[in-house]
């Protein structure tokens, strides 16, 4: 089978994981990549990569290529998916597609006219343990879906540079946690009821921005998910699971440094979990790609495509408009002329 081509724009922490997995990976073979950074520049060239750019304009016309991998800041997303499907490439593009749901909704029409494949790295959905949880789920294995909830607490902030450009807390960290509360039990979120707080940096509350949230999210059928966020977890990167139901309870625990237990007269203790994403989901990141490029050599459905963007992103939107009034928000009430806004 002829091997897929692929290029890959922007090396920093999320591409370079991305490229470094597509390298491993036998059935494609990266022919170009993009960055500004002469350091990332040399860093592909040292990987044997042949066509390395600058610009991304000059990448997609530096070679033959089937695919384009998007992992350069957020605000290039929208128009690097869109020049992409006008040259007729596939697409992975990393979340959000655009802050704007305005913008998004114009991307995902471009990419349905040129017929192109376009999938958002929504990773944690293919991450084993929260496979697994879905999977007895769908099986009926705890009944009727009454409750989700999902814990979501990263170990540090990022600094207040990130933050001011990255849509804020809901449409940055918690973006992951509303796909999943989607993806876990298959249905649709009716109303979004966000409360939030700045109770670990002073300066990300002034930067326009929460630190802590507690998001409950109610299902078309009345069922509901409850999300709860941090950005400074002192133990490490939490990431929890759990749906309950009429006949039992599923849940995925932390993934820990290792699985020891010490027990002595003065108690027990064990391993922290593991410090964040890059570890946490280093094999769910591999699947996410493998799966990707089995959906464009199967011709089948894309397993995170541009309806679960959108979506992820009204929910968001939503987060923020309640936040804001101190009120439920229906997801109706948010349409394509509402455009991100930092919290105030």
């Amino acid at each position: 089978m002829k091997k897929l081509k692929f290029a890959v724009a922007g090396l920093g922490r999320i591409g370079k994981i991305h490229f470094e997995n597509l390298l491993q990976m036998n059935k494609v073979k990266v022919v170009a990549v993009m960055d500004p950074m002469e350091e990332s520049k040399q860093y592909a060239k040292d990987k044997g990569i042949a066509n390395v750019l600058s610009t991304y304009e000059d990448m997609l016309a530096s070679t033959a290529i089937d695919v384009v991998v998007i992992c350069s800041p957020t605000d290039t997303h929208a128009d690097y998916v869109e020049k992409a499907a006008n040259a007729g490439k596939h697409i992975f593009c990393e979340k959000p597609l655009d802050l704007s749901l305005e913008r998004v909704l114009e991307v995902l029409e471009v990419v349905e006219d040129t017929g192109v494949k376009l999938m958002i790295g929504f990773n944690r959905r293919f991450d084993k343990e929260f496979k697994k949880v879905k999977a007895l789920v769908s099986e009926g294995a705890i009944g009727e879906h009454h409750l989700v909830k999902i814990t979501s607490r990263d170990p540090g902030a990022p600094p207040l540079s990130y933050i001011e450009n990255s849509g804020g807390l809901f449409l940055d960290m918690t973006i992951h946690d509303f796909d999943i509360a989607r993806f876990i039990v298959g249905k649709e979120v009716d109303e979004v009821y966000a409360k939030g707080a700045v109770l670990i940096d002073p300066a990300i509350g002034e930067a326009g921005d929460i630190d802590t949230a507690v998001i409950t999210l109610t299902y078309t059928d009345g069922t509901m998910a409850i999300i709860d966020n941090s950005r400074e977890a002192a133990y490490g990167y939490d990431q929890r699971v759990e749906v309950f139901g009429s006949k039992g309870m599923v849940k995925a625990e932390n993934n820990l440094h290792d699985s020891h237990q010490l027990f002595t007269s003065q108690g027990s203790q064990g391993s922290l979990p593991l410090h964040f994403f890059l570890e946490r989901y280093a094999e769910a990141y591999k699947t996410e790609m493998r799966d990707f490029i089995q959906s464009l050599e199967k011709g089948s459905i894309i397993p995170a495509n541009g309806n679960d963007g959108l979506q992820s992103l009204k929910i968001g939107l939503a987060a923020i408009k309640s936040l804001q009034d101190n009120r439920p928000v229906k997801l109706k009430e948010i349409n394509q002329a509402q455009s991100i806004k930092m919290i105030k």
